[in-house]
């Protein structure tokens, strides 16, 4: 039987390991953990972990990659939340909030999250204590989920903004319910992370097949995270943290583009009928309707690139008798943090008024590049109107 290990409490790897039964019939009952959520998983640190089978230059080249990746992610939300701060202009625009809240989510899984992945991952142990075990897989499943949260709300946001009346968008969207929807993107994820977790109700049901666990790697998780959810806890997370606001994020995407190519057509035949004239460039209509879709493809390519492997793999693998390889667990993992340092280029930098916001703070204010943020509606950007409705950026530009 093998049993998969990882660098962190949601996505460990199985090994083979001495001792333990060979035949799947000892692990009925169980599935993998999985992040921001979970399947029940055995989190196990031997010395037939990981880290410890690295040579001397696959671990520095190992660190170098991870720590490229954490420092990148911590520049690209940092620089949205300056942005934010420093710009009167972008604290006008309620999506704007969700932005900078997802910032801040992604900023705090790269500085609270990754490193002890990384740390985890290139040494193959765990240093830091049992009870800081449990504090670490809460924040895991905190953060991670939180940020998926926050993305949903993103796509709902912009759905209200682009496809109903600007009157029907203020009374839906309006600060207080902004705030309820913010509010809910770090109070749900607390119910699923540190509360069942420091609980034990992920344990319930599980608790002798956890003391085994534990018995293997010396006894507690003083110098092993030993970590196990049953069956409920993990199809629960597994439904709010990923699949729930997948399908959300689909949804209000698809309308979004139906939308906004509709919005594109009518003011091409407005401006057709203020000249008088036939002349357009179908050529104009067709770039523009192609930009839209390569970015909401991105977006959504995105977010299901970096976080749908790990979750289908997380999904398969029970039925294949926990036989993914440690090496695909620890890839998808890593995949899926890589989304919180996408997030800040796929939903600020390609806003024009953030790039602005950003070049003045990358150049130390230089006020030549804060020309406002208004849309310009010559030959070539008649999908500002389409993009831009109610105020709220569809990034489509």
């Amino acid at each position: 039987m093998s049993v998969r290990t990882s660098d962190s409490w949601y996505a460990q790897s199985f090994r083979t390991l001495p001792g333990i039964p060979s035949s799947p019939e000892a692990f009925q009952g169980l599935t993998l953990c999985s992040v921001p959520v979970t399947s029940a998983a055995v989190m196990l640190k031997t010395a037939d972990s990981s880290g410890e089978g690295l040579s001397s230059v696959e671990k520095i080249v190992l660190t170098i990659f991870l720590s490229i990746i954490i420092i990148m992610t911590v520049f690209g939300n940092l620089l949205v939340m300056v942005a934010l701060c420093k710009d009167r202009h972008l604290r006008k625009k309620k999506t704007n909030y969700f932005i900078v809240s997802l910032a801040f989510a992604d900023l705090l899984v790269a500085v609270v999250v990754m490193p002890f992945a990384a740390i985890e991952l290139t040494t193959g142990q765990w240093r830091y204590g049992a009870i800081f075990c449990l504090v670490r897989t809460s924040l895991d499943v905190l953060l991670t989920t939180a940020s998926i949260l926050h993305l949903c709300c993103i796509a709902l946001d912009r759905y209200y903004a682009i496809c109903c009346q600007p009157l029907v968008y203020r009374h839906k969207m309006t600060p207080v319910r902004v705030a309820v929807m913010l509010g809910g993107c770090w109070l749900i994820p607390t119910f699923i992370s540190f509360l069942p977790i420091m609980q034990s109700w992920n344990a319930i049901g599980i608790e002798d097949i956890i003391e085994e666990r534990r018995a293997l790697t010396g006894g507690s998780n003083d110098t092993s995270c030993v970590f196990l959810v049953n069956r409920p806890y993990a199809l629960v997370c597994s439904a709010v943290a990923f699949y729930v606001p997948l399908a959300l994020m689909i949804l209000a995407y698809q309308r979004i583009y139906v939308t906004a190519m509709t919005h594109v057509r009518q003011i091409e035949t407005l401006q057709r009928a203020v000249r008088s004239s036939t002349s357009s460039d179908p050529l104009d209509r067709m770039r523009i309707e192609t930009k839209a879709a390569k970015t909401l493809a991105v977006i959504m390519g995105c977010f299901c690139l970096c976080w749908a492997p790990f979750f289908i793999t997380n999904v398969v693998d029970p039925f294949i008798h926990y036989s993914v390889p440690w090496q695909l667990w620890t890839a998808w993992l890593w995949l899926g943090y890589i989304n919180s340092g996408l997030n800040p280029f796929l939903y600020a930098f390609l806003n024009r008024a953030f790039r602005r916001a950003f070049l003045v703070i990358l150049c130390c204010g230089n006020e030549r590049y804060t020309r406002q943020a208004s849309c310009s509606y010559g030959h070539t950007h008649r999908a500002c109107s389409a993009a831009s409705v109610n105020g709220t950026s569809m990034a489509l530009r």
